[in-house]
Order: C-alpha cells, then structure tokens, then sequence
C-alpha cells in the first residue's frame, strides 16, 4: 500500500500551563481556560511538529498490529470523539474480541488514569496495552521497531522528529503521546456558554441544574470526570470483570471502573465498561430505576434503602438536552486529527 502524507500543519511548541487561546489550524496544546492545569509531563517529551505529524500518522498506520490489520483508528474513530461506534467489545487482530467497550480519547493530557481499570498512570505507556495485547494488535514493540525501521520513509520522520539516527520503542510512544495530547475537546456549545459566547436554552439551563444537583461529584470540573474509580450499581456479582481489583488486587475495589468524562457524550455509545447500554436514555433508567447493590456500591447511590438517584421522566429529557451541549464539533471535525493518508 502506498501511502501519501497530505499534512500541512503549523505546529507550535508548547509544554507550559498558561492559559492560551485556541489557535486555529495549529498544532499548539491548547490550554482551556475552563480545564485544570494538565498533568502530563511535557518536559520529559515536549511538543514538535514534526513529532505530533509522526505521531498522527502511527495512530492511523495498521503497521503497529501483528499483521498489519489493526491501527488504533480502527477503535477510535474521530467521528466519534475516538471512540468505537459498532463494536460493544474491542475487535482486534483475527477478529479477536476483547471484554471491554473502547473509552474514547479526547483531553489526555489531563489524566491521572487511563483504562477503565485504571491499570496505567501514564500516557506515554498507554498504547504499550493495545500493541502486545493478544485480543487486540497482538504485537512486540521490538517487532513493531524493526518494521519502521524497514519502511521507506519512518526513519527519516523518526530522525526530524527526535534528532536521532536510530528507532526506537520509546520514540514512538512519544510521538504517539505528542499526538494525542493534542486531541482537546474544549469547543462544545456548553464552553462557549461558559465562554459566554452563547446562551442555553431554557430546557438546557434547567438540565444543567438538573446535572449539578445530581452527577456533578462523579463528573466533576470542566473535565466532567473526577478521574476516580466507582462501582455504579450495574451488577450485584463480579465474576465476568472485577473492573479495579483486577489491579489493586484489594476486595474493596471489586466493580470499581473509571468514571468517564462526559465530554461528546451523546456521541460515544454504546456507553459504560461493557457497553451494555445504546442510548443516553438507557444510561438514565438505569441510574434511576435499575442499579444494583453490592458490597462496593458508590455510597451515592445507596441513600438509606433507596438505591439509585430520583429523576422524573421530564428531569431525564432536560438532563439529555444539557448532556448535548458537550459535543464538539470543532473536535471531530478537526483536519490535524484525521488520517493524513487519505487526501
């Protein structure tokens, strides 16, 4: 397959934590005035154009899969803030189907945790997972090295890209996080409210009071995530997926997943770990009539004998009216975050 790099990009280094304005068509990490400060560590692997340009192009190359099926793409689609709209279980090398919903990737920088079970602290080490996976790309990096190496143009994007004569693994998870660090969603119809560049209608205003009073704890800040790890009342047992136990190994993290940001909500279905839900309705049913006790149930959804959080049927279409308003547009849209082999 030939491949035709079509980038025209105006990248700007950027590893500081000032707010900025959003620069249009360029590479800069935007820092939102709306978002906490990030945590990524930009010092170790500052941003580069001609890094982010390598980056853009392995996260659409199926070169990193065994063979050479799989790109990341194929489970983040920008379309849908990076998510995976048709499979409810990550599909990877041979059709192999995984366990778990593919989360969507968007404000990065900003993560403390990555993976529903939290099982990796930092983004440089996040497609690690994905690559040697058996159920996904089914991988070795060193594999993955030699076969850039052998590619008629890799090395010299490697070489401008890190100022060395050699790949290697760690190159390449930096160009993939220079990349991805890059992805904010920061542009939706809410910031610009927030912004006050705009007005929400009275069925949304309402719905964001609706949020506040209900869901803001767990999705918290502009983030709309407080990056912790909760269990949402969706089973009783936990024997299919333990969610955090699977890491911690403690009995008291058992049904304990990530909290997701909301943040292009309306576009990222099928919704929760295992994707069991397909629309934001379902999602709301089951907080209100559906949720399940157990040991680690959230103490937010355990009120007394009351499980669940109250919401009348009219509450549920004004808090999907608000949830609407954090799609991004401008995000998915994007041209530096679309696949710069296709003209």
């Amino acid at each position: 397959m030939r491949f035709t790099t079509v980038l025209t990009l105006i990248l700007l280094v950027s590893g500081c934590t000032d707010d900025v304005e959003p620069v249009k068509n360029s590479y800069a990490f935007e820092m939102p005035a709306n978002f906490p400060a990030p945590v990524y560590t930009f010092g170790n692997n500052p941003v580069s154009r001609a890094g982010a340009e390598l980056g853009q192009m392995l996260f659409y190359d199926p070169v990193l899969s065994l063979d050479s099926s799989i790109a990341c793409a194929n489970c983040h689609q920008q379309a849908v803030a990076f998510s995976d709209p048709v499979h409810r279980f990550s599909r990877g090398v041979d059709d192999a189907v995984g366990f778990r919903n593919a989360p969507a990737i968007q404000n990065m920088a900003f993560q403390n945790n990555f993976f529903w079970d939290g099982g990796v602290k930092h983004l440089d080490f996040v497609p690690i997972n994905a690559v040697t996976s058996k159920i996904e790309m089914a991988e070795t990096l060193d594999q993955v090295v030699q076969k850039l190496k052998r590619s008629k143009f890799y090395p010299e994007k490697f070489r401008s890209a890190f100022q060395e004569d050699q790949i290697t693994s760690q190159q390449m998870l930096y160009a993939l996080s220079q990349f991805m660090n890059l992805m904010v969603s920061a542009n939706s119809k809410y910031d610009q409210y927030v912004r006050k560049e705009t007005d929400l209608t009275k069925e949304e205003t309402e719905g964001l009071e609706i949020f506040e009073a209900h869901c803001r704890t767990c999705h918290a800040t502009d983030l709309f995530t407080d990056d912790s790890f909760r269990n949402n009342g969706l089973d009783a047992g936990f024997e299919k997926d333990a969610g955090r136990e699977r890491i911690t190994e403690f009995s008291g993290d058992r049904g304990k997943f990530k909290v997701p940001s909301l943040r292009n909500v309306d576009l990222t279905s099928p919704y929760m770990h295992d994707g069991r839900f397909n629309t934001l309705q379902q999602v709301l049913d089951h907080y209100s009539n559906m949720v399940k006790d157990s040991e680690t149930l959230d103490p937010l959804l355990k009120q007394g004998e009351s499980l669940g959080i109250v919401l009348s049927a009219e509450e549920k279409v004004k808090l999907i009216a608000f949830l609407k308003t954090l799609s991004d547009e401008t995000f998915t849209h994007d041209k530096r975050f679309a696949n710069p082999f296709i003209k």
